[in-house]
């Protein structure tokens, strides 16, 4: 076998054991591969004992017939310092839109931020239950008892404020100005 076929036939398996994350039999490489088990072996064999000449932060280890990658123990303080550090939080617009129907309306139910966006909104509620900024504060008493939502304690942090009654507040006029764009845009919508 040439040495071109070879790295590309590593490639291949490099990935399939990247991407799949835990162990994977030697037959479905194999077969991935299209070449014989034994083959198969070898290439992989190869490539631990390259891994390892070449001080990789990952390895490949063998678990009876199956390969699994994997990060190599010596790396695991440099792992914990990166999960140690806090995680980014991104705020799309979506984000946002959501996030102020539950300042402003909380306590709210899912139903009631689909009404005003328009749009399903479960993804953006986990997605601030997940920042921390909303939270579940109970159920409506009725039918199904949905779950209704309101801000946070990191809320009020973030956003530099001591209570909701700090949120500024919109004047007539320009609440007037949103119901015309989005009736405008709810047109918009039913014409297409």
């Amino acid at each position: 076998m040439e040495e071109v076929e070879i790295r590309k036939l590593e490639g291949v398996i490099e990935a399939i054991l990247f991407t799949m994350g835990e162990s994977v039999e030697l037959s479905k490489i194999a077969s991935a591969i299209e070449h014989d088990e034994d083959t198969t072996r070898k290439i992989i064999r190869q490539m631990m004992v390259r891994y390892d000449e070449e001080d990789r932060g990952v390895r490949i280890i063998e678990l009876e017939s199956s390969f699994q990658m994997c990060t190599k123990k010596e790396m695991y303080e440099y792992l914990i310092k990166i999960a140690k550090q806090p995680r980014k939080f991104v705020l799309t617009d979506v984000l946002l839109e959501t996030l102020s129907i539950v300042a402003y309306k909380q306590p709210v139910t899912k139903l009631e931020i689909e009404k005003i966006r328009g749009v399903k909104s479960d993804h953006a509620v986990n997605k601030l239950v997940e920042y921390n900024l909303v939270c579940e504060v109970g159920r409506l008493d009725a039918p199904g008892r949905p779950l209704l939502f309101g801000t946070t304690e990191e809320f009020l942090r973030r956003f530099s404020i001591q209570s909701v009654e700090e949120l500024p507040s919109l004047n007539p006029e320009q609440m007037e100005d949103f119901k015309t764009e989005a009736e405008e845009e709810v047109q918009l919508k039913l014409d297409v």
